[in-house]
């Protein structure tokens, strides 16, 4: 099975080609407010390297949130133009649970993104992906209370804080996730949409 997976929930493009457990193409590059122009022309550009067609693909992995609101909805979109185009499965995961996926480390994985104002987007999982507490926008004086009671945890995150945190950086494990996920069922293009675990300012305004 040849799997794309798509990550745009942060200010990196995370995608990949992954073929029976064996990494075909990549990126892990930070792009900043360029991701929505570079994200599809780099997607585009692992398939011509790889002399590979968009109908070669046999199922798509993208990431839902949480995140960034403006990054999410980049991947979100490629990805269901595609798969509805093309008629190819797709399925979604969210960023926490790649983040935790991708740890090489057998502790408790605690998955954190910044979500300002000492909130944070964050999950708990075991070592065995179990959800302990699952994805949640959060104060981080909740979380850290949390973790407190627990034994041999791993902060994950590439996002500075403004408090005293000590944490590991992410770097995704594309085949480990695309294994993990790639039997997941299947959902209509139509019914893939953003999950912000929290409203977006202009409807918290509201």
């Amino acid at each position: 099975m040849r799997v794309l997976y798509i990550d745009t929930s942060s200010s990196f493009l995370y995608s990949a080609i992954v073929e029976d457990e064996k990494l075909i193409a990549s990126v892990s590059e930070e792009y900043g407010q360029s991701l929505s122009e570079i994200a599809l022309p780099k997607i585009v550009e692992m398939f011509n390297e790889n002399k590979l067609s968009p109908k070669d693909v046999d199922k798509i992995i993208v990431v839902d949130g949480p995140g960034s609101f403006t990054g999410i909805r980049i991947g979100i979109t490629i990805a269901k133009v595609y798969a509805w185009s093309l008629n190819i499965p797709i399925t979604t995961i969210t960023s926490l649970e790649a983040m935790s996926i991708s740890s090489k480390e057998k502790k408790i994985h605690v998955p954190m993104i910044n979500a300002r104002r000492g909130y944070v987007y964050a999950a708990i999982y075991d070592e065995n992906q179990k959800v302990i507490h699952k994805p949640e926008h959060m104060k981080w004086e909740d979380l850290e209370k949390e973790i407190h009671n627990l034994n041999s945890v791993e902060i994950i995150s590439n996002d500075e804080y403004d408090w005293d945190v000590e944490t590991v950086p992410y770097q995704p494990d594309f085949v480990k996730i695309v294994e993990t996920f790639k039997e997941k069922e299947p959902m209509n293009p139509h019914a893939v949409n953003p999950e912000y675990l929290k409203l977006t300012e202009a409807e918290e305004k509201l």
